[in-house]
């Protein structure tokens, strides 16, 4: 039995998105294939994977990035499928913990490529939500409608960005007590 599920989660909320991908796991679901907010799951034991997400510094296209998956599959791990850079891996549940970063700096060198990707994505909003404040003066309602929104977007944006320095300013602590 297959089951398509529309769901949708912020770049910042990776670690979210991936308790939410071990819980489908524990029911049984198992991640089979991803899309855009689309999750395909198929019926299987239930706690049969641990679920993990990882932003790629490229696209998984990238010679780079496929000598790295390759690397990954070596060591047990299943690429499942990605979007745009962020790739899905499983691995079986018996094969004991799944962690991408075997450290505090492998950690904080993700936390720091998804708040990059973040900072890009940061003038653009502000851009478009210009443009369209600048519209939506004319009069028109609609454009009024969207730059709420664009505004709404962008503070959540703000927050995810600012979560993100907060938990690598608490990372890096963490790092320099244990020296």
């Amino acid at each position: 039995m297959s089951e398509i599920v529309h769901k949708l989660f912020f770049a910042w909320d990776f670690e979210k998105e991936e308790k939410w991908l071990n819980k489908m796991s524990a029911r049984g679901m198992q991640l089979v294939a991803v899309g855009y907010c689309k999750y395909f799951f198929e019926k299987s034991p239930s706690s049969e994977y641990s679920y993990r997400i990882e932003l790629l510094k490229r696209l998984p296209e990238h010679p780079e990035s496929v000598s790295y998956i390759r690397f990954l599959e070596e060591t047990g791990v299943e690429y499942i499928g990605s979007y745009q850079r962020w790739v899905y891996l499983r691995r079986k549940s018996n094969d004991g913990e799944f962690d991408l970063f075997s450290d505090i700096d492998s950690l904080i060198k993700h936390l720091n490529r998804v708040l990059a990707f973040l900072l890009c994505l940061l003038p653009l909003e502000i851009s478009v939500l210009g443009l369209n404040i600048s519209i939506a003066i004319s009069g028109s309602i609609v454009n009024l409608v969207c730059a709420c929104l664009l505004f709404l977007l962008l503070i959540l944006l703000c927050a995810g960005i600012f979560n993100l320095f907060k938990k690598i300013r608490k990372l890096k602590k963490e790092r320099t007590m244990y020296e």
